[in-house]
């Protein structure tokens, strides 16, 4: 299976001066074509000993200090970044022959901020976070519901549900950020912005590079 990608192509003189800024315009781009869900990204991260793992999950901020998610800080994405917080993000928005990949590294954002993404969360969603001990062996989906059953019953409908402790948000602040045009004859583009140095109030100086496709 092979797909001809004919789409317009990328100049570096037609992106932003910031990945963070070129990000946003590209997901504006991507929302307005009723991609589904194209805030999903794959999340690779690594272990101490460099064995890494992939998952599918959902960005739910973003601004110039990086890109942030949430999970379980016990899963095994969260056991990873504790002993390895570099990182890697892919958003891959097939449909219009785009994707995105950011390097960087991620730290775990504060409990104020948490919490309040936490309020806003769906009251079964919420429930989710304290019933499922992420990533770990469970004996029978019957376990896992009964658990659900017990905290829906302790934190009924419309009562707040405290944040767990185990779950929170990290924020990914890039590194690298790869931009890239799917075209004709396999001649991608692909412009890569590399973090130089930091600039005056606190902004980072990004230097764009053209690889090979």
């Amino acid at each position: 299976m092979r797909a001809h990608y004919r789409a317009e192509g990328l100049d570096g003189s037609d992106l932003a001066a910031s990945p963070y800024e070129q990000f946003a315009y590209w997901f504006k781009e991507a929302t307005a074509a009723g991609l589904h869900e194209p805030n999903a990204m794959v999340v690779s991260t690594a272990d101490a000993t460099g064995r890494p793992s992939s998952r599918t999950v959902l960005l739910k901020a973003f601004d110039e200090r990086g890109f942030v998610f949430f999970t379980n800080y016990t899963s095994r994405k969260g056991r990873d970044l504790a002993e390895n917080p570099h990182v890697s993000l892919l958003f891959p928005w097939h449909a219009l022959a785009r994707q995105v990949i950011v390097n960087g590294t991620a730290e775990r954002i504060g409990r104020d901020e948490t919490a309040a993404y936490f309020r806003t969360r769906p009251h079964g969603s919420q429930l989710g976070a304290w019933a499922s001990d992420q990533s770990t062996p469970v004996a029978s989906r019957a376990e896992l519901e009964r658990s659900y059953e017990q905290l829906a019953a302790r934190y009924p409908e419309g009562e707040q549900v405290p944040a767990p402790p185990h779950w929170g948000g990290y924020r990914v602040t890039a590194e690298t950020a790869e931009f890239w045009q799917g075209r004709h004859n396999r001649l991608h583009d692909r412009l890569r912005y590399v973090r130089e140095s930091e600039g005056g109030a606190g902004a980072w100086v990004w230097n764009l590079e053209r690889l090979s496709p």
